[in-house]
């Protein structure tokens, strides 16, 4: 598919949802991660489409994600949210997480919150702490802005020297005090998955700067900042990578715990909303 088809297929799909989503223009986007979906801002005359029904949009296979797009207001502003996100370990080329990042930008979204689920790369970091991240290392081996280059996507060579907006980090640290929730600032890791990380690995990936590691967020901050949206990254560590902790997590803890943290989460994606940063 050449650059011309691909953006023939964004404007198409953004066109279909705003029909099916009339009267809503949301400038801020929310993707949520794993056992995350309970933990999305509670929005007013909420519309919610499934991904099966969204052209483009194929069905999200990893438990614990909805896959339903999801248009509401908060505090007069319209918010548009994914519940659920696509994945480079399922199959699909890297290049395809770029485009839902796309079509929100075709909706007319400036501002991207991304969510997920991560593990910890330190034992200072506990499972149940939040990370707001200033960075990450994209060690997927690829690029999803690879093969796929139309100049009304933004620039071939993006700058990515602030990936994560300085002042939605400022605000959501500040949120964080204000609600007693555990967080500070971090590097994020992005790696393929679907298998977990070594011990050696683990080792690795510390001594490259990172702090947590996880197997989505990079890709679609990278397609998110070619496009000039401002991007704030929440992670919740729900795990110790391998040969840190003795005991081990499976993915329905990892869901259970999601549960847990949804209420610290919710408070921060809400008060970000609700705040002059948005």
């Amino acid at each position: 598919m050449d650059s011309s088809d691909i953006l023939v297929n964004v404007e198409n799909t953004a066109r279909w949802l705003k029909k099916i989503a009339a009267g809503f223009r949301p400038q801020t986007a929310i993707i949520a991660g794993s056992g995350l979906g309970n933990s999305l801002p509670r929005l007013e005359d909420k519309v919610s489409i499934s991904y099966k029904d969204i052209p483009g949009f194929p069905s999200t296979t990893v438990k614990g994600h909805a896959g339903e797009m999801v248009f509401g207001r908060m505090g007069g502003k319209d918010v548009v949210m994914m519940r659920g996100r696509f994945h480079y370990y399922e199959g699909r080329p890297l290049s395809f997480i770029a485009f839902p990042i796309r079509v929100l930008a075709a909706l007319g979204v400036k501002n991207l919150l991304l969510t997920a689920a991560v593990g910890s790369l330190k034992p200072a970091l506990k499972p149940g702490d939040m990370i707001i991240l200033r960075d990450h290392l994209n060690l997927m081996g690829a690029n999803p802005l690879m093969g796929n280059y139309h100049e009304a996507f933004g620039a071939m060579f993006p700058d990515m020297n602030e990936p994560y907006d300085k002042v939605f980090r400022r605000e959501a640290m500040k949120l964080a005090r204000k609600f007693k929730i555990r967080a500070r600032e971090g590097v994020y890791t992005a790696v393929t998955g679907p298998s977990y990380e070594t011990p050696a690995e683990v080792k690795m990936y510390r001594l490259l700067g990172g702090d947590i590691a996880g197997m989505s967020v990079a890709p679609e901050t990278i397609a998110a900042r070619q496009l000039g949206l401002r991007v704030a990254g929440f992670c919740w560590i729900s795990n110790f990578t391998s040969g840190i902790s003795k005991t081990t997590l499976t993915h329905d803890e990892v869901l259970a715990l999601g549960e847990k943290v949804s209420s610290k989460m919710r408070a921060l994606l809400e008060g970000l909303l609700n705040s002059k940063a948005v």
